[in-house]
């Protein structure tokens, strides 16, 4: 299980600080009463108190990173419509170009992903935790779609606003605030959601309630999911190698978030306290086989992940054109992530007995993140002027725990090349720095739009000499860190010449830091193999332009957009033979590739009919090679497309979604070469007037029960495939169920 440290500070602190603001307004409603009670003995008569203005009241501003033309959003209106209760499923529905690697745990936007896409919550920024060692990768999932109140996908190579890792976008998600219960006119709402999954057999439900009294608003959220192994088209069971079914699992996942608001005259401070957990303990059935080393029934594995945050919020939006600022927005915030996989089991043939693993991850961070914006004139020229400013302290762990029954003399040399109880990297402190500024410029009345902007980054990472990591095997002493800063510009030229249509163009560059694995990973033993970080890797830029036009509204619309981007020092791992024999099974490196180059387009459009029915369609294009090898780039995906048709009225209604894939481009190590694929889902709800609030959703997924590959997830090494190519397979003919009732 996780390692739950640190909940008793996540508790302490969320205490103390809701104790704060209740003790601040409930002072404030006593001053008042006493002030009402004074009043009516002196005049025996009701006096009507000064009214307070509340500034940031009204539903949550746009994140700042999600303000772009290159953005997209996704509500949680439609999160509840699409059924969405996974990454993966953004790109079946709304967001064509978005995937996710279930190995990597990593978002994949413009055929780049993991530490390249830059996630936050609510302005904090989850880290992608790299085990170059273990592969207890990911992280960035660590959130229940339940909780949310938008999720926002910033497509492009753009670190103006977003800072390090916003190579191939950023995926920008808003929990929920009390305005997303509680409707005009009333003082509290809530929502109950039921749910059945049939890719995982999961069940689950999630609750949100909130409640305003006076000027303080608290909300509180739950969610938790019951489910098993996620589904492919295998029917092969068994053990060993020609098992074609997934592996029998369970998990349970638990997610929580408590908010309070407290809205004044001077803006709207808060306190947010989150919670999500997710433990998986999976049969390892295509290890297992009647005379292997792991017998059936003695072999599983374990994949935990578990992320706390606690923030202080501040929120304001001007009401006079004469204020300093027309908005500003800011959070203090403690974040704790940890990412857990291992395996257990009992040997038969080599070193015999008991044998365990047990792999972390861990980013602890506290920070702060802040912006403004202040609109003026001079001259003909009218400014809206938005800067910002990041900063965070990390402290990055990462450990391996374990069992070995060495005691028998006969498997000494054997379990000389076992590594554990050790960590394959120092721990490190790591410290960033990052300030922006830009200005929207509307020349004149012309509604012609010119906006400039800058950032300057400052990254350091100082490594530490445990005792951990000096019990590695392969300890070569302490690696120096790394330093650096880095100025990313931006320039975008807009035209409006109408209402709900926007022409942009765009030049704008971004970097990625290395990963602190990337840099530091030292796995391995002499006589064996060894995994190298590299200390002296550069960090990524891009150099990049875009093209594109917004069009319409919620009736009918669309986008295209055209993008072509340069990369240098592009970080990848390069396998090689040791020259000097001291690791005969070879070396894994980290490296910088010195030239990569994407180019892409994307395009949607949706369209209202008055008789009721609707249609849309997506459409996602990326090409991504090395510009000096001519090698595919493995993290990118084949176009994909999705085309829906459906009827709706108030009270019920249907969609028909075809999705369609390309073939998958032929790339240096891929066992798995994924064809192309087309398949079917049908969708429906009914929300009936007599139940005020009641929606009833259910779906068919991949119709006719289709085997189709998602290149994401199909293996990329080289050799040969470890299973048949159906255990590969994305999930058959499955069904959805949700039931919400809103109050």
């Amino acid at each position: 299980m996780v390692v739950r440290r640190s909940r008793s500070v996540l508790l302490a602190c969320t205490a103390f600080l809701a104790l704060g603001l209740a003790t601040t307004s409930f002072a404030q409603t006593a001053a008042q009463n006493e002030e009402a009670t004074s009043d009516a003995a002196k005049g025996d008569r009701v006096t009507n108190l000064k009214p307070i203005v509340v500034k940031g009241k009204g539903k949550a501003s746009k994140d700042v990173l999600a303000d772009s033309p290159t953005a997209s959003e996704t509500t949680a209106k439609e999160i509840d419509e699409k059924q969405i209760t996974r990454i993966e499923d953004l790109g079946r529905s709304t967001e064509v170009g978005v995937g996710f690697n279930r190995t990597t745990g990593g978002v994949n936007i413009r055929g780049l992903g993991d530490s390249r896409v830059l996630t936050t919550v609510d302005g904090i920024q989850i880290p992608f935790l790299l085990d170059a060692s273990r592969e207890s990768d990911g992280g960035i999932n660590s959130f229940d779609f339940n909780a949310l109140s938008s999720a926002d996908v910033v497509r492009g190579a753009d670190s103006s606003r977003a800072g390090s890792g916003a190579l191939g976008g950023a995926f920008v998600l808003r929990t929920l605030e009390p305005e997303d219960l509680i409707t005009p006119g009333s003082t509290w709402g809530g929502v109950f959601k039921f749910g059945y999954n049939g890719d995982d057999r999961s069940i689950g439900g999630a609750a949100a309630v909130a409640k305003r009294i006076d000027n303080t608003a608290v909300l509180f959220q739950g969610g938790y999911t019951h489910g098993h192994e996620l589904e492919n088209n295998g029917d092969v069971g068994g053990y060993s190698t020609k098992r074609t079914e997934a592996n029998p699992a369970d998990y349970n996942q638990k997610s929580g978030l408590f908010k309070i608001r407290q809205y004044t005259d001077v803006g709207t401070f808060g306190i947010t306290a989150e919670h999500y957990n997710k433990d998986k303990d999976t049969d390892l059935m295509t290890l297992q086989s009647p005379t292997g080393n792991f017998r059936p029934g003695n072999y599983n594995g374990t994949d935990n992940i578990e992320r706390n945050r606690v923030s202080l919020d501040y929120k304001y939006e001007a009401d006079s054109a004469d204020s300093l600022l027309d908005t500003a927005n800011a959070v203090f915030y403690w974040q704790n992530l940890v990412r857990e996989t291992g395996t257990s089991g009992y040997r038969y043939t080599s070193v015999i007995g008991d044998y365990s693993r047990l792999n972390e991850m861990e980013d602890r961070s506290i920070g702060f993140s802040g912006n403004a914006s202040k609109s003026f004139d001079t001259g003909s020229l009218h400014h809206q002027v938005t800067f910002g400013l990041d900063v965070a302290f990390d402290k990055v762990h990462q450990y391996s725990a374990g069992k070995d029954s060495c005691s028998n003399p006969r498997w000494r040399a054997t379990c000389a090349f076992l590594h554990t109880n050790q960590s394959d990297m120092p721990d490190v402190d790591g410290k960033r720095v990052g300030a922006f500024i830009d200005d929207k410029i509307e020349l004149g009345s012309s509604n012609f739009y010119l906006t400039p902007g800058l950032r300057f980054d400052w990254y350091d990472f100082s490594p530490k000499n445990t005792a951990a990591y000096r019990d590695s095997a392969n300890y070569n002493g302490l690696p120096s860190g790394q330093s650096d800063s880095r100025i990313s510009p931006k320039l975008r030229a807009s035209y409006q010449p109408q209402d709900n249509v926007e022409i942009y163009a765009q030049w704008a560059m971004a970097f990625r830091a290395p990963n602190v694995s990337e840099l530091y990973v030292n796995y391995g033993v002499p006589g064996g193999y060894v995994s190298y970080g590299n200390p002296n890797l550069k960090p990524e830029t891009s150099n990049g332009i875009e093209i594109g036009t917004n069009l319409g509204d919620d009736d009918f619309g669309g986008h295209v957009g055209a993008f072509y981007n340069k990369y240098k020092n592009f970080i990848d791992t390069l396998n090689y033979r040791d020259p000097t024999g001291t690791y005969p099974l070879g070396i894994t490196e980290y490296f910088n590739r010195a030239n990569v180059r994407m180019f892409g387009v994307e395009v949607n459009a949706h369209k209202k009919f008055d008789n009721g029915i609707h249609v849309k369609g997506a459409l996602a294009y990326v090409n991504g090679k090395d510009s000096d090898t001519d090698q595919w780039i493995n993290s990118v995906a084949p176009a994909k497309a999705a085309f829906t048709v459906g009827y709706a009225t108030e009270v019920w209604g249907t969609d028909l979604t075809f999705i369609t894939a390309a073939r998958e481009a032929k790339k240096t190590g891929d066992t798995l070469q994924t064809p192309a694929y087309g398949i079917f889902d049908l969708t429906a709800w009914w929300e009936p007037e007599q139940v005020k609030g009641l929606s009833i959703r259910g779906g068919v997924y991949n119709i006719f029960n289709k085997t189709y590959y998602d290149a994401l997830n199909a293996p990329s090494y080289s050799g040969t495939l470890t299973q048949p190519a159906s255990y590969y397979s994305e999930p058959g003919r499955t069904f959805k169920l949700t039931l919400t009732q809103r109050f």
